[in-house]
């Protein structure tokens, strides 16, 4: 792909991106349903129970001829972004299974399309999978009748935004992770840690910016338990009142230094290429699409980890079509249907054998897709409530709506 059409296939990939960060924040309207949720064993549900639902036995026949498929933009490209990107219209082809795609801009609009009914499967992010499995709105997933799991990173499977009590609910689609970018010609030596961004006497005082978000709350736990282990932080997203305290007094102190915040990747982008912004919190998509301009960046996970971002595909509870909600699951984790995904939008594939058939033969290595060790410290986006979902039970952690609150507050 020619230089100018892979920068614009990148900002319609971050276009995606930025909608669905931004629009965590609806997921706080949930918080009660997910008062349920699971604690720090990534397989366990905190010994809540689950919705009594019946797992599919199989086999799996033939197809019902219809599929009603709500999607992320990006995640079921049937031809009409680009004549050249099409995974959907094979899918048809081979199963008879006509998909029927919706694209849906947000986790909140997708949980009450699936609660309206008509739709047999869903790509569903951490800040809605969880909804909607105690929503009773999704069935469990016999992973034994999608023979392309097998090849699904482990690291990806039975997490605590995809099953409960070691009971897969969908899956995998790809994974991200949200990162530290930097000049690499006006910032040495390069840096190693989010405190070029938190501290207040970083020598960057002035040319850093932030995302504006309640989700940075999340950003600056992962820095505070890495820092102040003494406060007890585990998960990012489970914080008590003094935990939640102190994450809110370091992002005070970081407003001392932010040049400004930004939840427009075009502005970041541009802030970088100007030189008004030496270091931020970014994506790797963003830092590849400057790079591919010429700007002198890099984009690093810090010592300390990172927050992130995990997929997951799940079939509606009462779909009259199994059979062809079950062979889209297998298809959409196949290896080359996969690697064109997770390429196309720009993250790491959940398929192991995806990386070998990556047009661009480093797209694995850029997104770190085969190495489990770089993804042991990364957090991936869940929706805080007053169950503590580390584990705890004798304390009350702060919900959602009150990081929002918060967030408010401490941007007016």
């Amino acid at each position: 792909m020619k230089a100018p059409a892979f920068i614009e296939s990148i900002k319609r990939r971050m276009q995606v991106q930025k909608k669905r960060l931004l629009t965590i924040v609806a997921a706080a309207s949930a918080s009660a349903m997910l008062v349920a949720a699971c604690g720090g064993d990534s397989a366990s549900s905190g010994g809540a129970a689950a919705p009594e639902a019946a797992v599919y036995e199989g086999p799996v026949g033939d197809g019902e001829g219809e599929l009603n498929i709500l999607a992320w933009p990006g995640y079921a490209e049937n031809g009409t972004t680009s004549p050249d990107v099409d995974w959907v219209t094979p899918f048809t082809e081979a199963t008879g299974c006509k998909a029927n795609v919706k694209v849906f801009g947000t986790s909140d609009e997708a949980v009450k399309l699936m609660q309206g009914g008509g739709w047999d499967v869903v790509s569903a992010s951490g800040d809605a999978s969880l909804r909607l499995i105690y929503g009773d709105n999704v069935q469990p997933v016999n992973m034994e009748l999608t023979p392309n799991y097998a090849d699904v990173f482990e690291g990806l499977k039975k997490q605590q935004w995809n099953s409960v009590n070691g009971q897969a609910y969908g899956m995998p689609h790809g994974r991200g992770a949200n990162l530290l970018m930097y000049n690499t010609e006006q910032v040495s030596p390069a840096p190693d840690s989010w405190s070029v961004v938190f501290e207040g006497d970083t020598p960057l005082a002035g040319k850093v910016s932030a995302y504006d978000s309640p989700i940075a709350i999340a950003d600056a736990a992962v820095y505070l338990m890495a820092t102040k282990p003494e406060l007890g932080i585990t998960y990012p997203y489970a914080l008590d009142k003094d935990q939640f305290a102190a994450a809110i007094a370091l992002l005070e102190q970081q407003k001392g230094v932010v040049g400004e915040y930004w939840n427009d990747y075009l502005k970041q982008m541009a802030a970088f290429t100007e030189g008004t912004t030496l270091a931020s919190t970014t994506w790797q998509v963003v830092a590849n699409a400057l790079q591919g301009e010429g700007v002198k960046v890099d984009a690093v996970k810090p010592k300390e980890g990172a927050t992130g971002w995990s997929d997951t595909w799940m079939i509606a509870k009462d779909t009259p079509n199994i059979n062809c909600a079950y062979k889209w699951l297998d298809w959409i984790a196949s290896p080359e249907i996969n690697a064109q995904a997770a390429e196309y939008f720009g993250e790491a594939p959940a398929n192991s054998k995806a990386c070998a058939l990556t047009a661009n033969k480093d797209h694995c290595a850029i997104f770190h897709a085969d190495q489990q060790d770089y993804w042991n410290d990364v957090y991936y986006w869940n929706t805080p409530t007053t169950a503590c979902l580390d584990g705890r039970t004798d304390v009350e952690c702060v919900p959602y709506s009150e990081w929002g609150t918060a967030w408010t507050a401490l941007r007016s």
